[in-house]
């Protein structure tokens, strides 16, 4: 309990310090309406008179996730998907939860940077610049590491333990691109020719990783 406590107090006062991703508010709050209908930078506001304290409450970080896939990971967000309440506030969490081998794969969040602080486990995280330049470290319990924003950066745990962290992210909705289901897994489909080039592979090479990463269907 101390260790998640002083992992969310780590990542509010990284968030409190760092450039400010999402526009500033113009009210005191402004719980998100989801169901409005109404497109704008965010979510339109909730009626005041609707307003409760359930909108700023979230419990769902509280315990690790069950984790079935294929990369051994599953992160749990903690955005104003969930809390309402975070609407044009500029901050958001997840928790990322590892099985011993997991990997949270290659990804980017073009709206935020990413703070996190590991609840338990060890990890090999890194992030690779626009000059092709890769920054790579292990973590333990009780380290923090950051990810630029709207850089490539992963996260493996390498460790014969599960592993656990708190992300924080300067955005109410920072956004995730996975590279792998970004290129391969799109709707509609990335032409063949253009991943064939790209990635100097055959068609049948790709058509073997699109099955692979195709949705599972229930």
């Amino acid at each position: 309990m101390a260790a998640k406590f002083l992992a969310y107090l780590v990542v509010v006062a990284a968030l409190s310090s760092v450039a400010k991703s999402d526009p500033d508010l113009l009210q005191d709050i402004c719980v998100a309406n989801v169901s409005a209908g109404v497109k704008v930078n965010g979510f339109a506001c909730k009626n005041d008179a609707a307003v409760t304290e359930a909108d700023f409450f979230f419990s769902g970080l509280a315990k690790p996730a069950v984790i079935n896939n294929t990369v051994g990971s599953v992160v749990t967000g903690a955005n104003v998907m969930q809390i309402p309440g975070l609407n044009t506030l500029g901050v958001s969490l997840t928790r990322i939860d590892y099985l011993p081998g997991g990997l949270n794969p290659p990804h980017t969040h073009p709206r935020a940077t990413e703070i996190i602080f590991v609840l338990e486990g060890e990890l090999d995280v890194g992030f690779i610049t626009t000059a092709n330049k890769l920054y790579t470290k292990s973590i333990k319990k009780g380290d923090v590491f950051v990810f630029p924003k709207g850089l490539v950066h992963f996260q493996k745990n390498n460790g014969h333990q599960p592993a656990s962290v708190i992300a924080g992210f300067n955005s109410q909705l920072p956004g995730t691109q996975a590279l792998a289901a970004t290129l391969f897994a799109s709707t509609p489909a990335v032409p063949d020719n253009v991943l064939t080039k790209a990635f100097q592979i055959s068609t049948k090479e790709v058509d073997k990783i699109k099955s692979r990463l195709a949705p599972k269907k229930s």
